[in-house]
């Protein structure tokens, strides 16, 4: 038995990573992003009486304590963040301590997964932080059905965030969205389980060459995801899905020195490989802005209660960037991000073959030979058993 001491923003172990060569940068302007707050729903009309006087019908047994709290609960959502995001208001703790029952070792990515912890609430150690905020239910492009999209750098992932009106979430905001109030280290319980959160799926040796130049058909061959909204069970206690296991996410790092403190840009969640971080927890610092790979995604926070959404992240407010800033590394502007969306949405975001930078605007990068894999299909990981040759590239975790 382990105590395993999970610091913010995570403990998390340690494997090797290979990247491609971020692209040149251009100059653009930004506009400021706003969330709307949806329009309160108008009460229904007060019956009048009738006529004639009917005889008193009985009376209506009181609601369940729980569903009442349950449609108040819904109702604040609905108030609080746009449709198709969740309303997340809590307590993150900094330090959370979990004991682990049964683990093993990954020899490829050499680091110890435990599979099952006791089934018990995290114990916080450290501070806690009050948060309230709207995230992103799916990851983008946010649609129940889609896949989740893949290949975008950090800067890009922002600007298209941006564009919609929200902001890349930050690694805390990510983290409690995941593990809920009782600080779970999954988002359905205690116990890893690879067929409730896509994971688990063997190494199958990435040609580089052709990842860096955005090869279709080698996008499609890697392809081991499922879509947004097809498990049922890897839905947190917000009702966030998707959020360990399946795709990668990134997001903008809260950490400042040391080297988790070099790059605004975090890893969050694991991709869908054996052996590698597929808990709420774990975090990866080593990549920089300029990464991308075809297992990361991202998705969307916004302020709630129609307050107004700053697209930068904390660091680039620190720093006194400017959205142009941003739009000049990831090569183009909100304005044109959205211009794209529209076209999408008409079904017309149509790019010549080799123009990835459109392809990366549409999202349409994936090759269509790629395969869903089969939501809950992969088995789970067996203590001690056998990792694929090679194993995920996953970084430097902490």
């Amino acid at each position: 038995m382990r105590r395993l001491l999970l610091p913010f923003p995570a403990l998390v172990l340690a494997a090797a990573c290979s990247g491609a060569p971020p692209e040149p940068a251009q100059p653009a302007a930004p506009p400021r992003a706003r969330i709307e707050a949806p329009p309160a729903t108008a009460p229904a009309p007060a019956e009048t009486a009738g006529a004639a006087a009917t005889p008193p019908s009985a009376p209506a047994e009181p609601a369940e304590p729980g569903a009442a709290a349950e449609a108040d609960a819904g109702a604040e959502e609905a108030r609080a963040c746009p449709a198709d995001m969740k309303l997340v208001e809590g307590e993150y703790c900094t330090e959370v301590e979990h004991t682990c029952l049964r683990s093993w070792y990954d020899k490829s990515n050499k680091k110890t997964v435990c599979e099952e912890f006791a089934p018990t609430p995290g114990r916080c150690t450290g501070e806690k932080v009050k948060k309230r905020y709207c995230i992103d239910t799916y990851e983008w492009p946010n649609k129940e059905g889609e896949r989740p999209e893949v290949m975008n750098r950090f800067h890009q992932a922002q600007v298209k965030c941006a564009a919609v009106g929200k902001r890349l979430c930050t690694e805390s905001e990510w983290t409690l969205a995941c593990e809920g109030p009782e600080m779970k280290p999954f988002p359905y319980g205690y116990s890893r389980d690879a067929t409730k959160c896509n994971g688990d799926h063997l190494w199958d040796n990435p040609d580089m060459k052709k990842v860096a130049k955005r090869d279709p058909d080698e996008l499609a061959r890697l392809w081991k995801g499922v879509r947004s909204g097809s498990q049922a069970q890897c839905i947190s206690d917000y009702g966030v899905a998707d959020l360990p296991a399946n795709a990668d996410e990134v997001v903008a790092s809260e950490t400042t020195g040391g080297w988790r403190g070099k790059y605004d840009s975090v890893h969050t969640g694991g991709p869908w490989y054996k052996g590698v971080r597929n808990q709420c927890r774990p975090k990866i610092y080593t990549h920089d802005e300029g990464f991308y790979y075809y297992f990361l995604s991202f998705r969307c926070c916004a302020e709630p209660d129609g307050e107004a959404t700053d697209p930068r992240t904390p660091r680039q407010i620190r720093e006194g960037w400017k959205m142009d800033r941003v739009e000049r590394s990831a090569r183009f502007t909100v304005a044109e991000m959205r211009e794209k969306l529209e076209l999408k949405e008409q079904g017309k975001c149509e790019c010549k073959a080799h123009d990835i930078l459109c392809k990366t605007m549409c999202g349409t990068l994936l090759g269509p030979g790629a395969v869903d894999a089969t939501p809950g299909g992969a088995p789970a990981a067996k203590g001690g058993a056998t990792a694929a040759k090679g194993g995920a590239t996953d970084g430097k975790e902490r």
